[in-house]
Protein backbone atom coordinates (compact mmCIF):
# COMPACT_ATOMS: atom_id res chain seq x y z
CA UNK A 1 0.00 0.00 0.00
CA UNK A 2 1.44 3.34 -1.07
CA UNK A 3 0.68 6.36 1.10
CA UNK A 4 0.20 9.62 -0.80
CA UNK A 5 0.52 12.72 1.37
CA UNK A 6 -1.35 15.72 0.00
CA UNK A 7 -0.99 19.40 0.81
CA UNK A 8 -3.87 21.66 -0.25
CA UNK A 9 -3.61 25.38 -0.97
CA UNK A 10 -7.04 27.04 -0.79
CA UNK A 11 -9.93 25.29 0.92
CA UNK A 12 -12.96 26.29 -1.14
CA UNK A 13 -15.51 24.27 -3.08
CA UNK A 14 -13.05 22.18 -5.09
CA UNK A 15 -10.98 21.23 -2.05
CA UNK A 16 -14.19 20.35 -0.20
CA UNK A 17 -15.23 18.15 -3.11
CA UNK A 18 -11.88 16.37 -3.18
CA UNK A 19 -11.92 15.72 0.57
CA UNK A 20 -15.53 14.53 0.40
CA UNK A 21 -14.63 12.01 -2.32
CA UNK A 22 -11.61 10.78 -0.40
CA UNK A 23 -13.70 10.36 2.73
CA UNK A 24 -16.42 8.37 0.98
CA UNK A 25 -14.27 6.26 -1.34
CA UNK A 26 -11.04 5.84 0.60
CA UNK A 27 -11.39 2.06 0.89
CA UNK A 28 -12.18 1.71 -2.80
CA UNK A 29 -9.04 3.58 -3.87
CA UNK A 30 -6.95 1.49 -1.50
CA UNK A 31 -8.36 -1.74 -2.93
CA UNK A 32 -8.49 -0.69 -6.58
CA UNK A 33 -5.22 1.25 -6.90
CA UNK A 34 -3.23 0.40 -3.78
CA UNK A 35 -3.18 4.07 -2.81
CA UNK A 36 -3.95 5.53 0.59
CA UNK A 37 -4.51 9.26 0.28
CA UNK A 38 -3.66 11.33 3.36
CA UNK A 39 -4.37 15.06 3.51
CA UNK A 40 -1.52 16.17 5.73
CA UNK A 41 -1.65 19.95 5.30
CA UNK A 42 -4.20 22.58 4.32
CA UNK A 43 -3.66 26.32 4.16
CA UNK A 44 -6.22 28.98 3.28
CA UNK A 45 -5.89 32.77 3.44
CA UNK A 46 -9.15 33.20 5.34
CA UNK A 47 -9.68 29.87 7.09
CA UNK A 48 -6.23 29.32 8.56
CA UNK A 49 -3.97 26.28 8.61
CA UNK A 50 -4.13 22.64 9.69
CA UNK A 51 -1.25 20.16 9.69
CA UNK A 52 -0.83 16.57 10.76
CA UNK A 53 1.91 14.50 9.07
CA UNK A 54 -0.11 11.35 9.81
CA UNK A 55 -3.16 12.74 8.05
CA UNK A 56 -5.85 15.23 9.06
CA UNK A 57 -9.25 13.77 9.95
CA UNK A 58 -11.29 14.18 6.76
CA UNK A 59 -14.63 14.44 8.52
CA UNK A 60 -13.27 17.27 10.63
CA UNK A 61 -12.04 19.04 7.48
CA UNK A 62 -15.52 18.83 5.98
CA UNK A 63 -17.39 19.93 9.08
CA UNK A 64 -15.22 22.79 10.39
CA UNK A 65 -15.44 26.23 8.79
CA UNK A 66 -12.14 27.25 10.39
CA UNK A 67 -9.03 25.14 9.79
CA UNK A 68 -7.63 26.52 13.03
CA UNK A 69 -10.37 24.73 14.97
CA UNK A 70 -9.73 21.23 13.62
CA UNK A 71 -8.78 18.88 16.48
CA UNK A 72 -5.73 16.59 16.50
CA UNK A 73 -3.83 18.87 14.16
CA UNK A 74 -1.22 21.58 14.50
CA UNK A 75 -2.01 25.10 13.35
CA UNK A 76 1.28 26.74 12.37
CA UNK A 77 1.30 30.32 11.11
CA UNK A 78 2.07 29.27 7.54
CA UNK A 79 1.34 30.85 4.22
CA UNK A 80 1.23 28.68 1.11
CA UNK A 81 4.98 28.82 0.45
CA UNK A 82 5.76 27.98 4.09
CA UNK A 83 3.51 24.95 3.84
CA UNK A 84 5.14 23.77 0.62
CA UNK A 85 8.59 23.86 2.21
CA UNK A 86 7.76 22.65 5.73
CA UNK A 87 4.91 20.14 5.52
CA UNK A 88 5.46 16.45 4.81
CA UNK A 89 3.75 16.11 1.43
CA UNK A 90 4.25 14.21 -1.81
CA UNK A 91 1.91 16.36 -3.89
CA UNK A 92 0.59 19.89 -3.70
CA UNK A 93 -2.99 20.58 -4.80
CA UNK A 94 -3.07 24.24 -5.84
CA UNK A 95 -6.59 25.67 -5.57
CA UNK A 96 -6.10 29.39 -4.95
CA UNK A 97 -8.23 31.97 -6.75
CA UNK A 98 -8.06 32.28 -10.54
CA UNK A 99 -6.15 35.19 -12.06
CA UNK A 100 -6.24 35.26 -15.87
CA UNK A 101 -4.06 38.39 -16.06
CA UNK A 102 -0.85 37.15 -14.39
CA UNK A 103 -1.66 33.69 -13.00
CA UNK A 104 -0.47 34.74 -9.54
CA UNK A 105 -0.30 33.70 -6.77
CA UNK A 106 -0.79 30.20 -8.19
CA UNK A 107 2.29 30.43 -10.45
CA UNK A 108 4.49 31.14 -7.44
CA UNK A 109 2.98 28.23 -5.50
CA UNK A 110 3.39 25.81 -8.41
CA UNK A 111 6.99 26.84 -9.07
CA UNK A 112 7.94 26.51 -5.41
CA UNK A 113 6.35 23.06 -5.18
CA UNK A 114 8.04 21.81 -8.36
CA UNK A 115 11.43 23.13 -7.27
CA UNK A 116 10.89 21.35 -3.95
CA UNK A 117 10.50 18.05 -5.81
CA UNK A 118 6.75 17.75 -5.30
CA UNK A 119 4.12 16.84 -7.85
CA UNK A 120 1.48 19.51 -8.47
CA UNK A 121 -2.18 19.19 -9.42
CA UNK A 122 -4.44 22.16 -10.10
CA UNK A 123 -7.79 23.13 -11.58
CA UNK A 124 -6.70 26.79 -11.65
CA UNK A 125 -6.94 28.10 -15.23
CA UNK A 126 -4.70 31.15 -14.71
CA UNK A 127 -1.24 29.57 -14.47
CA UNK A 128 -2.06 26.99 -17.14
CA UNK A 129 -3.51 29.41 -19.69
CA UNK A 130 -0.62 31.84 -19.25
CA UNK A 131 2.42 29.75 -18.30
CA UNK A 132 1.77 26.09 -19.07
CA UNK A 133 4.82 25.50 -21.25
CA UNK A 134 7.22 27.04 -18.72
CA UNK A 135 5.71 25.15 -15.78
CA UNK A 136 5.51 21.86 -17.68
CA UNK A 137 9.18 22.16 -18.67
CA UNK A 138 10.15 23.00 -15.09
CA UNK A 139 8.27 19.93 -13.82
CA UNK A 140 10.01 17.67 -16.34
CA UNK A 141 13.42 19.08 -15.39
CA UNK A 142 12.69 18.32 -11.72
CA UNK A 143 11.29 14.82 -12.36
CA UNK A 144 7.81 15.62 -11.09
CA UNK A 145 4.43 15.78 -12.80
CA UNK A 146 2.03 18.67 -13.33
CA UNK A 147 -1.62 17.61 -13.44
CA UNK A 148 -4.16 19.97 -15.02
CA UNK A 149 -7.12 17.87 -16.20
CA UNK A 150 -9.68 19.94 -14.29
CA UNK A 151 -8.83 23.26 -15.93
CA UNK A 152 -11.15 22.99 -18.95
CA UNK A 153 -14.19 20.78 -18.28
CA UNK A 154 -13.90 19.85 -14.62
CA UNK A 155 -13.98 16.07 -14.11
CA UNK A 156 -14.96 15.33 -17.71
CA UNK A 157 -11.69 13.95 -19.17
CA UNK A 158 -11.38 16.53 -21.93
CA UNK A 159 -7.62 17.00 -21.99
CA UNK A 160 -6.70 13.32 -21.78
CA UNK A 161 -9.04 12.65 -24.67
CA UNK A 162 -7.24 15.21 -26.82
CA UNK A 163 -3.63 14.78 -25.72
CA UNK A 164 -3.55 11.00 -25.36
CA UNK A 165 -6.40 9.12 -27.00
CA UNK A 166 -6.94 11.33 -30.06
CA UNK A 167 -3.41 12.64 -30.61
CA UNK A 168 -2.54 9.97 -33.18
CA UNK A 169 -5.78 10.64 -35.09
CA UNK A 170 -4.62 14.14 -36.02
CA UNK A 171 -6.67 16.89 -34.35
CA UNK A 172 -7.33 19.74 -36.78
CA UNK A 173 -9.79 21.89 -34.84
CA UNK A 174 -11.64 22.13 -31.54
CA UNK A 175 -14.87 23.83 -30.61
CA UNK A 176 -17.11 23.55 -27.61
CA UNK A 177 -19.32 24.88 -24.86
CA UNK A 178 -16.89 25.50 -22.03
CA UNK A 179 -18.93 27.62 -19.63
CA UNK A 180 -21.94 26.20 -17.79
CA UNK A 181 -23.17 29.59 -16.58
CA UNK A 182 -23.68 31.01 -20.05
CA UNK A 183 -25.15 27.77 -21.36
CA UNK A 184 -27.66 27.76 -18.51
CA UNK A 185 -28.62 31.39 -19.18
CA UNK A 186 -29.13 30.78 -22.90
CA UNK A 187 -31.17 27.65 -22.16
CA UNK A 188 -33.42 29.62 -19.80
CA UNK A 189 -33.85 32.40 -22.34
CA UNK A 190 -35.06 29.81 -24.81
CA UNK A 191 -37.66 28.84 -22.20
CA UNK A 192 -38.94 32.44 -22.15
CA UNK A 193 -36.78 34.27 -19.62
CA UNK A 194 -35.09 37.57 -20.34
CA UNK A 195 -31.31 37.75 -19.96
CA UNK A 196 -31.67 39.52 -16.60
CA UNK A 197 -34.15 36.91 -15.31
CA UNK A 198 -31.97 34.02 -16.47
CA UNK A 199 -28.88 35.55 -14.87
CA UNK A 200 -30.70 36.00 -11.56
CA UNK A 201 -31.79 32.36 -11.63
CA UNK A 202 -28.23 31.26 -12.41
CA UNK A 203 -27.03 33.21 -9.38
CA UNK A 204 -29.73 31.66 -7.19
CA UNK A 205 -28.64 28.17 -8.27
CA UNK A 206 -24.99 28.99 -7.63
CA UNK A 207 -23.95 28.80 -11.29
CA UNK A 208 -23.10 32.49 -11.53
CA UNK A 209 -21.07 34.71 -9.23
CA UNK A 210 -22.34 38.00 -7.82
CA UNK A 211 -20.10 39.58 -10.48
CA UNK A 212 -20.77 37.32 -13.48
CA UNK A 213 -18.60 39.21 -15.97
CA UNK A 214 -15.91 36.53 -16.11
CA UNK A 215 -18.49 34.07 -17.41
CA UNK A 216 -20.97 36.13 -19.44
CA UNK A 217 -18.34 38.25 -21.18
CA UNK A 218 -16.35 35.20 -22.26
CA UNK A 219 -13.18 35.60 -20.18
CA UNK A 220 -13.52 32.15 -18.58
CA UNK A 221 -13.99 30.47 -21.95
CA UNK A 222 -11.05 32.40 -23.44
CA UNK A 223 -8.79 31.01 -20.71
CA UNK A 224 -9.89 27.48 -21.59
CA UNK A 225 -9.35 28.05 -25.30
CA UNK A 226 -5.82 29.24 -24.51
CA UNK A 227 -5.20 26.03 -22.58
CA UNK A 228 -6.44 23.87 -25.45
CA UNK A 229 -4.23 25.80 -27.89
CA UNK A 230 -1.15 24.97 -25.83
CA UNK A 231 -1.92 21.35 -25.09
CA UNK A 232 -3.32 20.24 -28.43
CA UNK A 233 -1.49 22.46 -30.91
CA UNK A 234 1.60 23.40 -28.90
CA UNK A 235 0.98 27.11 -29.43
CA UNK A 236 0.84 29.71 -26.66
CA UNK A 237 -1.78 32.42 -26.99
CA UNK A 238 -2.64 34.90 -24.27
CA UNK A 239 -6.36 34.84 -23.37
CA UNK A 240 -6.44 38.62 -23.80
CA UNK A 241 -5.45 38.20 -27.46
CA UNK A 242 -8.35 35.89 -28.29
CA UNK A 243 -11.25 37.37 -30.24
CA UNK A 244 -13.96 37.53 -27.59
CA UNK A 245 -17.64 38.41 -27.42
CA UNK A 246 -19.98 37.50 -24.56
CA UNK A 247 -23.72 36.85 -24.41
CA UNK A 248 -24.90 40.05 -22.72
CA UNK A 249 -26.30 41.53 -25.96
CA UNK A 250 -28.42 38.52 -26.88
CA UNK A 251 -32.12 39.40 -26.68
CA UNK A 252 -35.33 37.36 -26.62
CA UNK A 253 -35.80 38.43 -30.25
CA UNK A 254 -32.45 36.84 -31.11
CA UNK A 255 -33.52 33.62 -29.38
CA UNK A 256 -36.80 33.61 -31.33
CA UNK A 257 -35.03 34.28 -34.62
CA UNK A 258 -32.74 31.31 -34.00
CA UNK A 259 -35.73 29.08 -33.23
CA UNK A 260 -37.31 30.00 -36.56
CA UNK A 261 -34.09 28.85 -38.23
CA UNK A 262 -34.10 25.56 -36.26
CA UNK A 263 -31.06 26.75 -34.33
CA UNK A 264 -29.93 27.74 -30.85
CA UNK A 265 -27.48 30.32 -29.57
CA UNK A 266 -24.44 28.90 -27.81
CA UNK A 267 -21.30 30.60 -26.50
CA UNK A 268 -18.68 28.72 -28.51
CA UNK A 269 -14.97 28.63 -27.81
CA UNK A 270 -12.95 27.46 -30.79
CA UNK A 271 -9.34 27.00 -31.80
CA UNK A 272 -7.66 25.61 -34.90
CA UNK A 273 -4.31 25.79 -36.62
CA UNK A 274 -4.26 27.01 -40.22
CA UNK A 275 -0.99 27.48 -42.14
CA UNK A 276 0.97 27.37 -38.87
CA UNK A 277 -1.20 30.13 -37.42
CA UNK A 278 -3.58 29.73 -34.49
CA UNK A 279 -7.12 30.99 -35.03
CA UNK A 280 -9.04 31.25 -31.77
CA UNK A 281 -12.30 32.88 -30.76
CA UNK A 282 -15.04 33.04 -28.15
CA UNK A 283 -18.42 34.24 -29.40
CA UNK A 284 -22.14 33.46 -29.54
CA UNK A 285 -22.95 31.25 -32.51
CA UNK A 286 -26.26 30.06 -33.90
CA UNK A 287 -25.92 26.28 -33.94
CA UNK A 288 -28.43 24.22 -36.00
CA UNK A 289 -30.42 21.56 -34.14
CA UNK A 290 -28.70 18.91 -36.27
CA UNK A 291 -25.37 19.69 -34.57
CA UNK A 292 -24.79 17.84 -31.29
CA UNK A 293 -23.61 21.06 -29.60
CA UNK A 294 -27.09 22.57 -30.04
CA UNK A 295 -28.58 19.88 -27.83
CA UNK A 296 -26.30 20.51 -24.84
CA UNK A 297 -28.62 22.30 -22.43
CA UNK A 298 -28.54 23.72 -18.91
CA UNK A 299 -25.17 23.96 -17.18
CA UNK A 300 -23.57 21.10 -19.10
CA UNK A 301 -20.38 21.50 -21.16
CA UNK A 302 -19.28 19.79 -24.35
CA UNK A 303 -16.29 19.59 -26.67
CA UNK A 304 -15.93 18.52 -30.28
CA UNK A 305 -12.55 17.46 -31.65
CA UNK A 306 -12.30 17.47 -35.45
CA UNK A 307 -9.82 14.76 -36.42
CA UNK A 308 -8.26 13.53 -39.65
CA UNK A 309 -8.90 9.81 -39.10
CA UNK A 310 -12.14 9.74 -37.11
CA UNK A 311 -13.89 12.92 -38.16
CA UNK A 312 -15.71 14.73 -35.33
CA UNK A 313 -15.44 13.23 -31.83
CA UNK A 314 -17.89 14.63 -29.30
CA UNK A 315 -17.77 14.54 -25.50
CA UNK A 316 -20.37 15.95 -23.11
CA UNK A 317 -20.18 16.23 -19.33
CA UNK A 318 -20.22 18.55 -16.34
CA UNK A 319 -17.88 21.51 -16.57
CA UNK A 320 -18.10 22.71 -12.97
CA UNK A 321 -19.13 21.68 -9.47
CA UNK A 322 -17.21 20.87 -6.33
CA UNK A 323 -17.53 17.08 -6.56
CA UNK A 324 -16.99 17.13 -10.32
CA UNK A 325 -13.86 19.27 -10.13
CA UNK A 326 -12.67 17.47 -7.02
CA UNK A 327 -12.81 14.31 -9.09
CA UNK A 328 -10.62 15.94 -11.75
CA UNK A 329 -7.99 16.54 -9.08
CA UNK A 330 -8.29 12.93 -8.00
CA UNK A 331 -7.91 11.70 -11.61
CA UNK A 332 -4.56 13.44 -11.82
CA UNK A 333 -3.38 12.19 -8.43
CA UNK A 334 -4.20 8.59 -9.33
CA UNK A 335 -2.47 8.99 -12.70
CA UNK A 336 0.66 10.31 -11.01
CA UNK A 337 0.94 7.75 -8.22
CA UNK A 338 -0.68 4.60 -9.61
Amino acid sequence: MKKVRIGIIGFGNVAYGLVKILQEKKDFYMKEFGLEFLVTAVVDLKKGTAYNPEGINLEALINHTSLNEIPNADHPNWNAVNMIHNAETDAIVELSYTNLKTGEPAVLHIREAILSGKHVVTSNKGPVALHYRTLHTLARENNVQFGIEGTVMSGTPTLRLGTEILRSSGVNAIQGIFNGTTNFILSEMENGSTYAEALLLAQEFGYAEADPSGDVEGFDTAGKVAILSQLIFGETINPSEIEREGITDITPDDILAAKKMNSRWKLIGSVKKVDNKILASVKPVMIPYSNALANVMGAMNAIEYETELLGPVFLIGPGAGRIETGYAILQDLISIFN
